[in-house]
C-alpha cells in the first residue's frame, strides 16, 4: 500500500479547525496596512452632515444577525445604489464596525451604504463559509426594505467586502445575484478566497496533504469531505457552493479585485482562477496583481491607488447617483 492511500482514512475535524484557526492568525497579522496620504479621501469619519446612521437592526434570529444601514443626507432622489460591505476576519473575526470609515465614504458619495455581521466560526459552534454565505442572503432583503422604509428607494445593488468579507460578496453577488431583490450591478474587494482546489493551497501544505486539506475543506464548506474524495476529485462538488469562481457564468456581473501575488493567507493561484472565469464569461472587470505584497495589499502603493480609483470609477458607470 503507498504512502498516499494510507491516509484514505476518517478526517478528524480538529485538524480542519487548527488549519482553519493557523490561517486566521496570519491574516489578523497582514489584513491592516499603513494607509498612505492619498487613501485618507476613502477613510471618511462619520457625522451627522453625511446622513442618518442605524446601527445594530436584525435581519434574523441569531446573535450576530445584525447589519447597520447608512443613509445619505440628500434623501431628494427617487432611487438609491445600495453598497453592501462586507467585513474581513478570517471567517471567525472581525465586525462591521471596523469598515466604519469605508461605509461613511460610500455614504459621503450618495449611497445607501449596509455593514452586516454573520456568525462567526468558534471552537463552539458549526459555521461555515456556506451558512456564513446564506445568512448574507437573507439579510439582503431586510436591509433593502428596512432602506425603503426611512424613505431610500433601491433599485440597484453593489457587493463588496475585504478578505473574508469579499469572499462573501463574491459568492453573493455570483452565486445569488440573479434571484436578489434588485439587479447586482457591480462587486469589488480584495484578497477574498474565490474557489477551493487542493493544488492552489500549497500555502498550507495542503496539496501534499490530502487529510488536511479534507479537514479544512469540510470546515470551509460546512459538510463532511474525505481524504478519498480529495484524492478523486469528488470534494469539487461539495466546495462548488463556496466557490465564487465557479458561479461567474450564472450572473456575469461586473467586478473589481485585488490580490497580491506574495498572499500567505488566501492562495494567490485561486485568483487566478477567478480571473479566468471573469475573462471567459465576458464581464466587464479590473484585476490588479500586486506584485510585492501579501493579504494586507501593503507593497504596491501605486496598484493599489489605481484599485481603489477603479472602484471609484466603476460605482459612477454602474451606480451613478442622480
Amino acid at each position: 500500500m503507498s504512502k498516499r492511500e494510507k491516509k484514505v482514512k476518517a478526517v478528524p475535524i480538529w485538524l480542519g479547525i487548527l488549519v482553519f484557526i493557523l490561517a486566521v492568525i496570519v491574516g489578523a497579522a497582514s489584513k491592516v496596512f499603513i494607509k498612505p496620504a492619498w487613501a485618507k479621501q476613502y477613510a471618511i469619519q462619520w457625522s451627522d452632515e453625511i446622513g442618518t446612521r442605524k446601527t445594530d437592526l436584525d435581519y434574523g434570529e441569531g446573535a450576530a444577525n445584525k447589519f447597520d444601514l447608512y443613509l445619505p443626507k440628500d434623501n431628494t432622489h427617487a432611487s438609491y445604489g445600495l453598497v453592501v460591505y462586507l467585513h474581513a476576519g478570517g471567517f471567525t473575526s472581525g465586525d462591521k464596525a471596523g469598515d466604519k470609515e469605508m461605509l461613511s465614504w460610500l455614504c459621503s458619495k450618495g449611497y445607501v451604504a449596509a455593514g452586516i455581521n454573520y456568525t462567526l466560526r468558534t471552537d463552539v459552534n458549526s459555521a461555515s463559509v456556506l451558512s456564513q454565505s446564506n445568512e448574507i442572503k437573507a439579510a439582503i432583503p431586510i436591509v433593502i426594505e428596512e432602506a425603503e422604509k426611512a424613505g431610500y428607494h433601491i433599485d440597484k445593488l453593489t457587493m463588496a467586502g475585504g478578505s473574508a468579507g469579499h469572499c462573501l460578496a463574491m459568492i453573493y453577488t455570483y452565486r445569488d445575484g440573479a434571484q436578489a431583490p434588485v439587479p447586482v450591478v457591480l462587486t469589488f474587494g480584495a484578497v477574498g478566497p474565490s474557489c477551493f482546489y487542493q493544488e492552489d493551497w500549497g500555502i498550507y501544505g495542503l496539496d501534499q496533504n490530502d487529510e488536511a486539506c479534507a479537514g479544512m475543506f469540510s470546515v470551509m464548506a460546512g459538510v463532511e469531505i474525505t481524504a478519498q474524495e480529495i484524492q478523486d476529485k469528488t470534494y469539487l462538488e461539495k466546495v462548488k457552493p463556496i466557490a465564487a469562481a465557479e458561479w461567474v457564468s450564472s450572473n456575469p456581473v461586473p467586478s473589481v479585485v485585488a490580490y497580491g501575488t506574495c498572499d500567505k493567507v488566501q492562495p494567490y493561484l485561486g485568483s487566478l482562477r477567478l480571473k479566468a472565469a471573469l475573462e471567459e464569461n465576458n464581464v466587464d472587470f479590473q484585476y490588479f496583481e500586486l506584485p510585492h505584497s501579501g493579504h494586507g495589499l501593503q507593497n504596491d502603493d501605486t496598484v493599489n491607488r489605481q484599485w481603489m480609483e477603479a472602484i471609484e470609477t466603476y460605482l459612477e458607470r454602474y451606480m451613478p447617483v442622480r
